[in-house]
């Protein structure tokens, strides 16, 4: 009877050594799958340059993934998510759905699907009028320079009903073209542009040699001027922006919700 007793006791406990080991096993591959998933990563981020409908920018714009939302507030125009440089991290293949939480919207929901390469960087723009609103995913290489430089694309998203023109992004402190003859909605590559150094950058149609003027209405009697659209921009060194060409072509007063204007961001 005693020996049965042992028998027993020394086969539970290796019934307890075998059942600890599964769940030491198990445990270790729940972490490594858990890591894949942290690795099996690609970083957006999202640029509102579809035009409001009043300078108030009543919209609540808030993206979605994977039925989550992503951003903390409202994506107002003319600003970025995240807002400090840098980017979020989505699975690879997600689905995004942009939309305004205000009941009465107008602004029609944007839902899509990206497949997107883990580890790679990408930025949503949104784009058009509140009412007939776009996006586009392009891919954002950041590459850091092995000098002083920063690095520096263009993003063309003015709207109009009518068909556009081209535009160059003409550098004022180089005297020439950084970038030439950019279609509606296309995303340029980076170049570099050398940093601690103040630009101003400004908008011609392409091959005009023009800069793109505003109007300025002030004073009384109102007096009109005219001022460039353009950014003046120091980069910063190892950065890397984004300028944007946005807002109403065809409106060319200062001051209102769709004036046609150009403004950057920092990709990191």
């Amino acid at each position: 009877m005693k020996k049965m007793k042992l028998i027993n006791k020394i086969t539970l406990a290796i019934i307890g050594m075998v059942s600890l080991s599964a769940c030491v096993k198990k445990m270790g591959k729940e972490i490594a799958m858990e890591q894949l998933d942290l690795d099996n990563k690609a970083l957006i981020q999202v640029y509102n340059a579809s035009i409001p409908s009043s300078t108030t920018d009543p919209r609540r714009n808030y993206v979605y993934v994977n039925s989550k939302a992503v951003t903390g507030s409202a994506l107002t125009y003319g600003n970025v998510f995240p807002a400090a440089a840098g980017f979020a991290a989505v699975p690879g293949y997600s689905v995004f759905l942009i939309r305004d939480t205000i009941s009465t919207s107008l602004q029609p929901q944007i839902s899509f699907a990206e497949n997107l390469e883990s580890g790679r960087s990408y930025t949503i723009f949104m784009y058009d009028t509140f009412t007939a609103i776009k996006q586009k995913t392009v891919q954002t290489d950041i590459v850091i320079p092995s000098d002083t430089t920063a690095r520096i694309r263009f993003a063309n998203f003015v709207y109009s009903p009518n068909q556009l023109p081209a535009f160059d992004l003409f550098s004022k402190r180089q005297n020439a073209n950084l970038f030439s003859n950019i279609s509606a909605t296309e995303v340029t590559n980076f170049i570099p542009i050398a940093s601690r150094l103040t630009d101003t950058l400004i908008i011609r149609v392409a091959g005009s040699g023009t800069d793109l003027l505003n109007r300025v209405i002030s004073g009384t009697p109102p007096v009109t001027t005219f001022v460039p659209v353009q950014l003046i921009l120091t980069p910063t060194q190892l950065r890397s922006y984004t300028v944007v060409f946005r807002g109403g072509y065809r409106n060319d007063l200062t001051g209102s919700a769709s004036v046609r204007t150009l403004s950057s961001f920092t990709n990191n």
